[in-house]
């Protein structure tokens, strides 16, 4: 999952099945670049976004959007997607939930996990990690989903047949 503070705060969910992973993989690390450590998709010129984009949409993922609009606060927001996000992944079984580490958030979003995961009942079977971009790539598809969900307009249009799924928190 990522996130995007861009009018208001979204968090996108992108799902890849444990069959898909390595096909998934391996398809994002052709996307990045020659001295890129990773893909950042704000920092990508438009015909990269395009080219990415198109990618993301043949790779057989699937994303949820949660929209944390009318919180008062950035952390308030965030809180409520996280909740959001455990509540949606007790009710599709996911395994693992892989959350692009920020050093800013780690406590506070540890602290919740825990809380949102026991509350949910899946404590012992939803494992959530913390990683850097550059540690697991296919967090760069929730970071583009979430980009493109924000800009709205035709970006949208490009990845709303890979959102299946959109909820206000």
């Amino acid at each position: 999952m990522d996130e995007t503070k861009e009018r208001s705060f979204l968090l996108v969910a992108a799902v890849v099945l444990p069959s898909d992973l390595i096909r998934a993989r391996r398809a994002v690390r052709s996307l990045v670049l020659p001295h890129q450590r990773r893909i950042h998709f704000h920092k990508e010129r438009d015909d990269r976004r395009r080219q990415i984009v198109t990618a993301i949409t043949t790779i057989g993922v699937q994303a949820t959007v949660f929209d944390a609009v009318g919180h008062r606060t950035t952390k308030a927001a965030r809180d409520a997607c996280l909740a959001g996000l455990v509540e949606y992944a007790a009710k599709t079984s996911a395994a693992r939930l892989v959350i692009e580490r920020d050093d800013s958030t780690l406590k506070a979003d540890q602290r919740l996990l825990f809380e949102e995961v026991r509350r949910a009942g899946i404590a012992g079977q939803l494992r959530y990690d913390h990683l850097k971009a550059h540690e697991e790539c296919l967090l760069a598809i929730p970071d583009a989903l979430a980009w493109c969900w924000a800009r709205g307009g035709h970006w949208r249009t490009a990845v709303r047949a890979v959102v299946t799924e959109s909820h206000r928190v």
